[in-house]
């Protein structure tokens, strides 16, 4: 009964184990290689699947072996008792590497299969590595059924457009990386995005009413799986034929820091490493806990605030959990100075932007804005503020993930608004005007912060209202003075600002407003400083022509957000688009013509005719081959 708890169904079948008087189990070496139950991919395995190949399945024998010698290690009555309860559901595989931080955790790596021993403790579960055999706490957002979709190295989930091509285009993905995500607009259909050169192509793969799959009717698919093997052999329609998924850059943080949750630590499992910034309410250290895993460490500076507050600060954090909150993982509260221990990230947006960030585009920018506004969505629908939101406090990790950090001034609010206390400071120039004057502030007020934040993406960290004192601002603020727009800032997201910046609190815009103007298919990619005019010019010098033309990443960042509001939106319209800035048909300039094509309403053959003059070479256009 115990052996057979460590097998899968076909090593039941084809294995067997006799046992001694004492106990022992003795494995019996006929196991037949079972690479493919080892390994629900190569991706996952590759190491272990090209040792299988090359010993002709010794290596599976020599490890399942060692697998069961592990076991008989185990000496635990309740490690025993849980395996015991096995049952082949609770097989597992292991998203993400993790390394154990207790003794009581059971590191492994990205692939392993794990044994599910007992999932009631919610976040972490006791299991079984089918590898080793030890057992112990996992995360269990690191792991995912066994050959379920979720655990499949090219499905990433609710992952939205925008998402996937930064993904897509980081360094490292080559031509074909693709990876299968939920779609946005369809709840039971999925979207396939594939890296093409320099650009992203994405394809709508559609679910049947029997559960199957396509993305061109002519040929359907059971599973997704059996999809992503044909197009990884065969192009059949797409640009490219399916390579390596996307890597996966941004690691899921655990949901809290230890499978018994531990909120107070003690000060001796802490080591600091080095200072990494100071703020407010004290200094900030990159340190390590346990000798183990990296952290932060935030010292409480004396006599900054009440430690009360600072705990205060602590409890707030702990309950807020969103992929976009720097996560608190514990504290050091029962002596002086008072430590918190968040997750480890090791530079803020402003030294960014000022730094390694100059670089960065237009799209990257408007990115960033995006995680900010979602990450403040959150803390809206929690009915919290945070009073302090600012590119300082900001943190940036790898492949620009971001992160709001610092909630030391974040309060529940309990009615609609809460009175600052007397005497707390606050930045003048990141303030709404009735939080600066009259010390009321709302979620409101941190819609107004969140555009002056803006204005330091756009400059890279230059300070708000230049050359003006904190007193110049309020006064000139309730005069109506805004800031102007800063220089390659575009005109809508000026006015995402301005929308920000209104004077009225409450007909400024909510964060889940402004995070789907940043996120939505309409403003996904604001128009970039190149003027249609320009554009032209580009066109005729690269001598772009028809669905080449198309393809250009460049005309699709700085063309089509001008048509957002037109209801003409099929490939024939684009191309009719092309075709007239292209030889500007019966128009003075590009600029007008863009606007004559945004005001038609069809895009059928006769509005090709329409716009065809006599100083055209065109009369019509071949729109029936793209329907």
């Amino acid at each position: 009964l115990v052996m057979g708890s460590c097998l899968s169904h076909a090593e039941k079948g084809k294995s067997s184990a006799t046992t001694q008087p004492s106990g022992e189990i003795l494995p019996v070496h006929s196991f037949v290689s079972t690479v493919g139950l080892q390994c629900n991919h190569a991706q996952f395995n590759s190491d272990y699947l090209e040792r299988s190949l090359q010993c002709g399945g010794e290596a599976s024998t020599v490890e399942s072996s060692a697998a069961v010698n592990n076991f008989q290690l185990l000496q635990t009555a309740d490690c025993c008792r849980k395996v015991e309860s096995y049952t082949p559901t609770s097989l597992f595989v292991a998203l993400y590497s993790y390394d154990a931080r207790t003794p009581e955790d059971l590191d492994f790596k990205k692939g392993e299969e794990l044994e599910i021993l007992d999932d009631t403790q919610g976040d972490w579960w006791y299991a079984r590595s089918r590898l080793t055999g030890r057992c112990g706490y996992i995360p269990s957002n690191y792991v995912a059924r066994f050959k379920s979709i979720e655990a499949e190295p090219w499905y990433f989930g609710k992952v939205r457009r925008i998402e996937a091509e930064k993904c897509l285009l980081m360094p490292g993905n080559e031509q074909g990386s693709f990876l299968i995500r939920d779609s946005e607009s369809r709840q039971d259909d999925f979207s396939l995005s594939v890296r093409d050169g320099d650009s992203v192509k994405h394809y709508r793969i559609r679910q049947m009413d029997n559960g199957g799959y396509f993305i061109a009717r002519r040929i359907t698919f059971r599973t997704l799986q059996e999809l992503v093997i044909h197009y990884s052999y065969e192009q059949d329609g797409l640009c490219t034929i399916l390579g390596k998924p996307c890597i996966r850059v941004e690691i899921p943080q655990t949901l809290t820091f230890t499978y018994d949750d531990q909120w107070e630590i003690k000060r001796r499992s802490l080591k600091f490493v080095r200072q990494i910034g100071a703020g407010q309410f004290g200094e900030v250290w990159q340190g390590l806990w346990n000798e183990t895993t990296p952290v932060a460490i935030k010292k409480l500076k004396s006599g900054t605030m009440d430690p009360r507050d600072f705990l205060t600060e602590a409890q707030i954090m702990k309950k807020l959990k969103h992929p976009k909150l720097l996560q608190l993982y514990a504290v050091c509260s029962r002596d002086e100075p008072i430590l918190i221990v968040t997750e480890l990230l090791k530079e803020n947006l402003l030294q960014f932007l000022q730094g390694r960030g100059r670089n960065c585009k237009l799209p990257q920018l408007v990115d960033i804005a995006a995680q900010i506004a979602a990450g403040m969505a959150y803390l809206e629908s929690q009915n919290y503020i945070h009073r302090d939101l600012a590119a300082r406090n900001i943190l940036v990790g790898e492949g620009l993930m971001c992160k709001i950090a610092d909630f030391g001034l974040a309060r529940l609010i309990k009615e609609n608004e809460y009175e600052a206390r007397v005497g707390a400071r606050f930045p003048i120039k990141w303030t709404a005007p009735e939080a600066a004057q009259f010390n009321k502030f709302t979620i409101k007020s941190d819609v107004w912060s969140f555009g002056i934040l803006l204005t330091e993406l756009v400059t890279f960290g230059r300070i708000p209202y230049p050359g003006m004192t904190n007193a110049e601002v309020l006064h000139q603020i309730e005069n109506g003075y805004r800031m102007p727009c800063p220089q390659k800032c575009t005109s809508q997201l000026y006015e995402i600002m301005l929308e920000c910046w209104h004077k009225e609190p409450e007909k400024r815009p909510t964060f889940e407003t402004l995070q789907w103007k940043f996120v939505s298919k309409e403003d996904v990619k604001l128009p970039g400083s190149t003027s249609v005019i320009e554009l032209e010019n580009k066109m005729i010098k690269s001598n772009l022509k028809g669905k080449k033309a198309l393809q250009s990443t460049h005309i699709k960042c700085t063309i089509w957000p001008h048509l957002t509001a037109s209801p003409a939106s099929s490939k024939a319209f684009q191309y009719i688009l092309v075709i007239v800035i292209r030889r500007r048909m019966n128009c003075s300039d590009c600029t007008t013509a863009v606007q004559r094509i945004r005001k038609s309403n069809t895009d059928r053959p006769e509005f090709c005719r329409r716009l065809s003059t006599k100083n055209s070479t065109i009369s019509t256009c071949p729109v029936q081959k793209l329907h």
